[in-house]
């Protein structure tokens, strides 16, 4: 659940029976742009992509998208890898407007967990975008892409979204885009669950132990 002070409070929907069966999970897959990688200090927020997987089906009519205006330049090599110029994010909402709007998606579609592609990256762009207000993020329930690859195939090592969904036979769309990439491991994550049923797991509680990794305990 989230916590955040200013009497701001989102939840997601994660009290439910650990029987439950993952047909009935709802999930929000999504990514992150940023303007670099040193998020703590001088890096900032400049778009958010997320998609709803109810199950193992892709909702593509359910989808969030806004660019965020990081008070401060984007440098050049961000530019040209995202397609996110100066003028799309002059007038974008602040990185707490987005993230405050982000989390009312959340609570709307009764999301149960987040899911990303190494999305400890994007928890932590939202961890320091809300202590840059004063607030504070409680760790949310998330399942990482690299955890669930990790139970079900062991020998692949590799972090790029890209290739796993090569590898995985899985839709592609725009790279480097926070939609685009949360639409990617969307179909990579509804591919993965549809093996991990075949191997005969069903539950909530069955996917949570099979993703659980050491980004779990850490602080946040």
């Amino acid at each position: 659940m989230f916590f955040l002070r200013k009497a701001i409070d989102y939840k997601l929907n994660d009290n439910i029976p650990l029987s439950t069966p993952i047909d009935d999970i709802v999930f929000t897959v999504f990514d992150t742009e940023t303007t670099g990688f040193d998020v703590a200090t001088t890096d900032r927020l400049i778009e958010i992509g997320a998609v709803q997987v109810r199950g193992t089906t892709v909702i593509e009519d359910e989808t969030f998208h806004t660019y965020v205006n990081p008070n401060r330049d984007i440098p050049p090599v961000i530019v040209e890898l995202t397609n996110i110029t100066e003028e799309k994010v002059k007038h974008a909402p602040t990185a707490i407007e987005a993230l405050q709007h982000f989390f009312q998606f959340v609570e709307q579609k009764q999301s149960v967990c987040f899911v990303g592609h190494y999305i400890s990256f994007d928890l932590f762009v939202m961890k320091h975008e809300l202590r840059r207000e004063k607030m504070k993020f409680r760790k949310p329930t998330f399942i990482d892409t690299l955890d669930l690859i990790g139970f079900i195939a062991p020998s692949y090592d590799m972090r790029d979204l890209e290739r796993y969904a090569q590898a995985f036979g899985t839709r592609m769309y725009e790279r480097h885009s926070a939609i685009g990439d949360a639409l990617t491991t969307a179909y990579l994550f509804v591919e993965l669950l549809e093996q991990f049923r075949m191997r005969g797991y069903r539950t909530w509680g069955e996917l949570l132990r099979a993703t659980d990794s050491q980004m779990r305990s850490i602080s946040f």
